[in-house]
């Protein structure tokens, strides 16, 4: 039972409440979890933020969301509190250094990509003002609110989080296929997927 509210049966916003509940209700899990329900799934128009998110998504290619949620505070602490400026300049020494911090997940590929695309994600800066002009501007600043009747119906992808991927890549980005760039327009609220019994469905 989802520790949140028992009629919420949306997987998205319960299950990871629900898991480490079961498994373990340790309080800086219960703590994890309060967090977690407290800054995703809200319309986020923060350049940082939007960073910290499209970098741990890029780094949740793959894996679970529960995996990237448990080390949250490691890359926290282990990319600068996500500083894209200060990520944009990180070096071989740097890289190495984080490429051999247990505490996040050590996938080299993944670690200069983030590099990558902070270099990536302030020319967009340069050009739009913002990354959120940019992101935004695919949706006309507007959340989309769907209204899916179960888990089945939502998407893993849309042609909308294709064309959003297609167009990151051009520019540079890595590890943005397009379920990755949806989960991103999730957690963000770019769109709204929650289901009719989700507690979330009544405050985004």
């Amino acid at each position: 039972m989802c520790i949140v509210d028992s009629s919420c049966v949306c997987s998205i916003c319960c299950f990871l409440y629900a898991f480490f509940f079961q498994a373990e209700a340790g309080i800086r899990y219960v703590n994890r979890l309060l967090e977690f329900r407290r800054v995703l799934f809200r319309s986020v128009y923060d350049d940082g933020t939007l960073f910290e998110f499209l970098i741990l998504e890029t780094f949740q290619a793959g894996l679970s969301w529960i995996t990237v949620l448990n080390k949250r505070e490691n890359f926290r602490l282990a990319f600068d509190q996500f500083d894209y400026k200060k990520i944009a300049q990180y070096d071989e020494n740097k890289i190495q250094e984080l490429l051999n911090n247990a505490g996040i997940i050590r996938n080299k590929l993944k670690v200069y990509s983030a590099v990558t695309n902070a270099q990536a994600f302030m020319k967009i800066q340069e050009e739009f003002g913002t990354f959120s002009k940019y992101i935004w501007n695919f949706t006309d600043a507007k959340p989309i609110i769907n209204n899916p009747k179960t888990l089945k119906d939502v998407p893993a992808t849309t042609p909308l989080s294709d064309a959003i991927s297609k167009d990151l890549k051009k520019r540079g980005f890595k590890f943005v296929g397009s379920t990755v760039i949806y989960a991103h327009m999730q957690a963000t609220g770019m769109v709204n997927d929650h289901i009719e019994d989700c507690w979330k469905k009544q405050t985004t």
